[in-house]
């Protein structure tokens, strides 16, 4: 890991931490207090303006490197859970990389699977050559699997 992600990581973890929040809560009520000793100057306003401008500009840099290791490392760990499992359809594993239509088509696959489990015509049609995995033992990660059809054709 490089010293960014390792900074941004550090960084996340402590800016998420309960007394971090309280102590940024204690900021601003010492800024509120400061209002009438400064007259709530365009001065006053500016200080709070500015350091909640560049404290927020940071953090959305560090928390989106943070967010996208998490998701890679998510997509990675499901992705050998379905290597793993010999009824996954390993066709699925790319599905961060698949348009919005392929995704709604899928989604819309699944509801109507999910509907009627049993389902062998329409949308719910087996995939070409594929037999019912109950009666006759599939290889490990087959690419056809009984009643589910790929998305993209």
């Amino acid at each position: 890991m490089n010293i960014f992600d390792r900074a941004a990581t550090h960084f996340a973890r402590l800016t998420g931490h309960a007394s971090i929040f309280a102590l940024a809560c204690l900021i601003i009520v010492i800024w509120g207090a400061m209002g009438p000793v400064l007259g709530y100057s365009d001065t006053w306003q500016l200080v709070i303006n500015t350091s909640t401008t560049i404290v927020t500009f940071l953090m959305v840099f560090l928390i989106q490197n943070t967010q996208n290791r998490d998701s890679e490392a998510l997509h990675l760990k499901i992705d050998e859970l379905l290597r793993a499992l010999d009824a996954a359809d390993t066709r699925l594993v790319d599905l961060e990389e698949r348009s919005e239509q392929e995704l709604a088509r899928l989604r819309e696959h699944y509801k109507a699977l999910a509907a009627n489990p049993t389902a062998t015509e329409g949308t719910c049609e087996p995939a070409q050559g594929a037999r019912d995995s109950r009666a006759i033992p599939q290889p490990r990660n087959q690419s056809v699997r009984s009643r589910v059809q790929d998305p993209r054709s």
